[in-house]
């Protein structure tokens, strides 16, 4: 469980977190959402123990990070898009880590296997793409078997089938028990991961909750012979009905209820979609919102 509780971080006169509270509970993927000077990093270095707070805690299964015994089994982190030294190797980047760590370097050739370095364990990290250094930087938090991971970016540089291994691996920690944290500014790639969202913006959480609550009910697009008799009915049955062209968009009604009402009144229905908002819609109405 991660624990963020009435978090401030004040710079001079500015506040770079103010009163942030939230969870990331076990067995799911939390997104924390925000654009750029947000307070994101701020409130993810707090809880890895690089920044103090002014006031408040962040804490991995009621501790400070830096109360951890041994923290690398406890919480794996990728952040600063995997920093390493230019002139390691891969095998040498995540043999040091362990060492630094107190962690057996027994793992460091599956890791590698696991990221699909294998091929790159003896080539100079400096000599790494952006994709392949996050895939470093994902091995080098996943070193102590961590229950909880805290990411931040760690999509960028991946190509397609390196997204589609991240949201595995993802899914997979959280179905096993594990606790996940990750922010990106990838909305799309993000809603097909994470379970519950945080959004934050200058320094304050705007929102928070499972996605689905956030999404909201569905609407329905709707396409018909006759748009006008079919909206009039749909409002006759309580909906509200949004004209758009020659769609219309229904809230109120499931799919099942517009589309018997259609057939009462005899109006040939060509296309009937139900669409629940994005995580981007979600994002930009809430940031816009404040």
């Amino acid at each position: 469980m991660i624990e963020i509780r009435d978090l401030t971080k004040t710079y001079g006169r500015v506040d770079a977190v103010r009163d942030v509270t939230f969870t990331a509970a076990p067995g799911r993927v939390t997104g924390l959402l925000g654009l750029n000077g947000s307070g994101k990093s701020t409130t993810l270095r707090i809880l890895l123990g690089l920044t103090r707070p002014t006031r408040g805690s962040a804490l991995v299964d009621g501790k400070r990070y830096r109360d951890l015994d041994q923290p690398l089994r406890h919480v794996g982190a990728v952040l600063e898009q995997g920093l390493c030294h230019p002139g390691q190797s891969g095998y040498a980047h995540l043999a040091t880590q362990a060492l630094l760590g107190g962690l057996s370097k027994n793992r460091v050739g599956e890791l590698l296997e696991f990221v699909g370095l294998e091929d790159a364990a003896t080539k100079r990290t400096g000599d790494y793409s952006l994709g392949m250094r996050q895939r470093l930087a994902v091995a080098t938090a996943l070193l102590g078997e961590p229950s909880v991971l805290v990411l931040d970016e760690p999509a960028n540089g991946l190509d397609p089938p390196g997204m589609a291994w991240l949201r595995e691996l993802l899914r997979h920690h959280a179905a096993g028990g594990g606790t996940v944290l990750i922010s990106s500014h990838l909305l799309a790639e993000l809603e097909q991961v994470v379970d519950d969202v945080v959004i934050i913006g200058a320094g304050r959480i705007l929102a928070s909750g499972p996605l689905a609550e956030l999404q909201g009910t569905a609407r329905l697009r709707v396409r018909a012979a006759d748009q006008g008799r079919l909206a009039e009915a749909y409002e006759k049955a309580g909906a509200t009905v949004l004209p758009d062209g020659d769609v219309m968009f229904v809230s109120g009604l499931t799919s099942e209820q517009a589309g018997d009402i259609a057939c009462e009144i005899q109006v040939p229905v060509y296309e009937l979609v139900a669409e629940a908002q994005h995580l981007e819609d979600v994002f930009m109405s809430v940031a816009e919102a404040r």
